[in-house]
């Protein structure tokens, strides 16, 4: 048997309050379940920053996808485009290393002088440098190898970009995430203040709730601004380097759980042999030594002199004025045919030699560089992405689903007047750090998995 006191007029606010209380704390219960899912449809507002109002960053029908950005980044980033350019010059430097050298013309016209006014010569003739020790060949294979070296940089320029917007990516969908999470929290709240404050009106609750709830909610939303800003930032770099301009909205596909990847090897050891094969900055370093080794032959090459061949044709007169009879003039033609050897005593270019040599041991250093960092690039992507995923799981399977009972728990006590404000406002904040650390878990699993396809160096389709 239950003894109540005071007046019906007395007791009737305080139940409607109560009942008030009791529905607030069901959307309490009720609402952490949803925490640890990702958004099925499009995110709506979530907060004002001072640039404007942050909308529906992820759009599942009406977003791009990250493939599609890569694609448009590959396809319009100004900087790669300038990189390109490099193939085209590579391509002239082909053309111009094929010619081979232009013929002379050259005339000659001999007047006497002083005492030999009648003299006179007219030479027209045609030279032609002949280049042996296979010259024009050495040139050709150099511009070759540097074509190829080329066309591996713009490659490994592609693979960088990638990793750059799949990195900045994570950003932009992990702020997302966060901002949908604390959204839900800032709901709850708000409702919260609403009903904590109808209480302390009626004298229910102690006016420290009321305080404590709001700095707690105000500090929820100073975090959200932050995020915001941070999506924001990662948003304009992911326009500028895929070329979209700064006016034109930029919504996502892919929520941060559901992002895929390409899907890494089996292993380990054939993640290393496949980057071995495929990365293009050690395809570039290869070439850059085949380069260097076609550059010794070329030298060697040029230390042979080149050889001129000539022909000449002329005319000469000469007037004799002091014969018997009278002044005679003399015509002669001449056909000549000469030959230009330099004679290489002093340069033998010994010191294009000397600097071939000392390329091709620098570019085999630098290539046995890179192999060891592609081993250690794969090898450490691929440890941060084991370690990503088992956090996942253990999140998915213990914390996340612990944290969320936890909170029930203690919202349950706070209904019955067991526990204070504070300890559910804690309980609360816990639950919103290890979403927060969910988050960064999945986050990291997207750039370890970015990483690790940028290590391997899975080529890019346009």
């Amino acid at each position: 048997m239950f003894l109540r006191t005071g007046s019906a007029a007395d007791r009737l606010p305080r139940a409607r309050h109560r009942v008030a209380a009791a529905i607030f704390l069901l959307c309490l219960v009720t609402a952490p379940a949803g925490f640890g899912q990702e958004p099925q449809l499009p995110l709506e507002v979530l907060t004002d920053t001072a640039a404007g109002r942050t909308a529906r960053p992820i759009d599942p029908t009406q977003g791009i996808s990250a493939s599609d950005l890569i694609r448009r980044a590959l396809a319009s980033n100004a900087e790669l485009q300038a990189a390109r350019l490099q193939i085209e010059r590579a391509r002239a430097r082909l053309t111009q290393a094929s010619l081979r050298p232009n013929p002379s013309l050259d005339f000659e016209q001999h007047n006497g002088v002083m005492n030999t006014p009648g003299e006179r010569a007219t030479f027209v003739g045609v030279s032609y440098p002949i280049e042996p020790g296979g010259k024009r060949g050495r040139r050709i294979d150099l511009a070759r190898a540097e074509l190829e070296a080329a066309r591996a940089d713009v490659a490994d320029r592609e693979r960088k970009l990638a990793n750059a917007v799949y990195s900045i990516l994570a950003e932009a969908l992990a702020a997302a995430r966060e901002l949908e999470i604390t959204a839900k929290q800032d709901a709850i709240d708000t409702q919260g203040v609403r009903v904590v404050e109808a209480r302390v009106s009626e004298g229910d609750a102690a006016p420290l709730e009321m305080n404590l709830l709001r700095v707690e909610l105000e500090r929820l939303r100073s975090r959200r601004v932050l995020v915001a800003g941070k999506l924001q930032a990662a948003i304009f770099r992911l326009k500028a380097l895929s070329g979209i301009p700064a006016d034109e909205p930029l919504k996502f596909r892919e929520v941060l759980a559901s992002a895929a990847l390409h899907q890494p090897p089996g292993t380990l050891e054939a993640a290393i042999e496949i980057a071995l094969k495929t990365r293009p900055d050690l395809r570039l370093a290869r070439l850059e030594e085949e380069s260097a080794q076609a550059g010794l032959k070329l030298a060697r090459a040029e230390s042979v002199p080149n050889i001129t061949v000539s022909a000449k044709y002329g005319v000469t007169q000469s007037t004799f004025d002091s014969t018997p009879f009278g002044s005679l003039t003399d015509r002669d033609r001449i056909f000549s045919v000469g030959v230009s050897i330099p004679l290489p005593l002093f340069n033998r270019n010994q010191g294009g030699k000397a600097e071939a040599e000392a390329s091709i041991t620098q570019t085999a250093r630098r290539r046995e560089f890179i192999e060891q960092m592609v081993r250690a690039e794969v090898a450490g992507a691929w440890v941060r992405y084991e370690a990503a995923g088992a956090a996942i799981r253990n999140f998915e399977e213990g914390v996340l689903k612990r944290a969320s009972d936890n909170i029930r728990t203690v919202r349950g006590a706070y209904e019955a007047g067991a526990f204070r404000i504070n300890e559910l406002l804690l309980e609360q904040r816990r639950l919103l750090d290890a979403e927060r650390e969910y988050t960064e878990a999945l986050a990291e699993r997207y750039r370890s998995l970015a990483d690790l396809q940028a290590a391997i160096g899975t080529p890019e389709k346009q």
